[in-house]
């Protein structure tokens, strides 16, 4: 697995590096914006860690770009931006996931292996709600016909709900399942409702019949009856 991991604090960049690779990832590192940029649209990554205050391009200016060119690599931004407007700033640009620095290590390949998980699933190939359709080979997901772009972490997401539809599924257990979180001191609830609207306005949004529900006080349920 090649990550790379844009960050312009040669300190914080050297120690990433060196950490990873103790785990046996591949590392590139770029310690501007420019470079960054430029290494993205030269090379192949499964990953990329990337620091949004960076001299040249930011790197919420990174993100936005690589989306709107078709670039899919999932991202994770490492930033000491630690507000909820800031997270959903970066989540609707096209992060992948969010991790606020200062940041304990474990916690960081834990959110590494999560992004880059790819379980082959085994019996169940396609699951299927209304007229959704979801590929877990392909990780597709296609809707009436159209096809709708998910993130890593939204696939994941839509892929443990429809697992569970007709069921309640609590922000816990999407902690848990999802975020693969056990222990923290932080719930999770505004980060994952983030990613709950982001789902739905992709899922539901043009279609008369929305399928995501909120189950006010419960969490979250997937069905095809009224709201």
């Amino acid at each position: 697995m090649h990550i790379l991991v844009i960050e312009d604090e040669p300190k914080v960049a050297q120690a990433l590096k060196q950490g990873l690779e103790s785990e046996r990832y591949q590392v590139s590192v770029a310690v501007s914006g420019e470079e960054g940029f430029f290494q993205l649209n030269a090379g192949v990554f499964d990953l990329v860690l990337l620091d949004l205050m960076l001299p040249g391009r930011d790197g919420l200016e990174i993100l936005t770009t690589i989306r709107k060119r078709g670039i899919d690599t999932p991202v994770l931004i490492l930033t000491a931006r630690d507000s909820v407007d800031d997270r959903v700033l970066g989540l609707d640009s096209g992060a992948d996931d969010y991790l606020v620095k200062p940041f304990a290590f474990p916690e960081l390949l834990a959110r590494i292996r999560l992004i880059l998980r790819r379980e082959k699933k085994e019996q169940v190939l396609k699951l299927a709600l209304a007229d959704l359709e979801v590929d877990l080979v392909t990780r597709k997901a296609v809707r009436a016909g159209m096809e709708i772009e998910l993130t890593t972490r939204e696939f994941e997401l839509l892929d443990y709900l429809l697992r569970n539809q007709g069921s309640i599924v609590s922000r816990e257990m999407l902690s848990r399942n999802v975020w693969q979180v056990k222990d923290r001191s932080t719930p999770l609830d505004n980060v994952i409702d983030v990613h709950i609207a982001r789902l739905r306005r992709k899922v539901d949004g043009p279609f008369a019949v929305k399928l995501v529900k909120t189950v006010r006080g419960l969490g979250f349920m997937m069905n095809e009856e009224g709201s």
